[in-house]
């Protein structure tokens, strides 16, 4: 599975493949043109109250990541159609978090490679 993890405010690159936004807000100061995002896929990032709840806080990211796969459990379209751009080439999800090891892409990249054990 050729995944690849980036910030939104990164610049993009050709080897990015497909870029999918996975954060369920658009990232401020962001034009579509500078984020370089190919596809939205905001219904599969965590729910408005899983969000705020977790608000990016490491000491809640255990808990976290046990409620959001638990979300992407319920989440099947969404993640047919993200398992449908994998099977076509690399795929770069993108996140606005700053915290790169604390967010919602990491729960998503683990939750896919999980699957496909």
């Amino acid at each position: 599975m050729n995944l690849k993890l980036k910030r939104v405010y990164e610049p993009s690159h050709k080897n990015d493949g497909t870029r999918i936004l996975v954060d369920r807000l658009w990232p401020r100061g962001m034009t579509k043109a500078k984020a370089g995002v190919d596809i939205w896929l905001k219904e599969l990032a965590p729910s408005a109250g899983l969000r705020k709840w977790f608000g990016h806080d490491p000491d809640k990211w255990t808990e976290f990541k046990k409620r959001y796969r638990a979300e992407l459990e319920e989440n099947d379209e969404q993640l047919a159609r993200l398992r449908e751009e994998i099977k076509k080439g690399a795929v770069t999800l993108l996140y606005g978090a700053k915290d790169e090891e604390h967010n919602d892409a990491v729960v998503l990249a683990e939750f896919l490679h999980d699957q496909k054990k």
